[in-house]
């Protein structure tokens, strides 16, 4: 047991490395956006009405987007996040470029 200890403590610091935050942005490049997405944007979270733009910020880039039929003459886009760890799969949709759904 005692040789395992200084193993066990080095895969939780692997782990905990691995899913440490990431930033996908720069200030300069959130700096016009208001000061509600900018604080959701630095803590990794997304909120309806963000653009497809703010949620790369947040996310970054989904493992699948998917064009769906447009509603209302309207673009409408899913995207995929199968990739965030203890967090699952999340389901986003933008309508018209503007996030309007994601799952919980």
């Amino acid at each position: 047991m005692k040789k395992a200890f200084p193993v066990i403590i080095a895969l939780l610091l692997i782990l905990q490395v691995g899913c440490a935050h990431q930033i996908r942005y720069s200030e300069e490049e959130i700096k016009t956006f208001p000061p509600d997405i900018q604080d959701h944007i630095r803590k990794g979270e997304v909120k309806l009405g963000m653009t497809s733009q703010m949620v790369r910020y947040a996310w970054g880039p989904p493992e699948t987007v998917r064009i769906l039929e447009p509603y209302e003459g309207k673009p409408r886009e899913e995207w995929i996040y199968s990739t965030l760890g203890v967090y699952g799969t999340k389901i986003l949709v933008f309508l018209d470029g503007k996030l309007i759904y994601y799952s919980r």
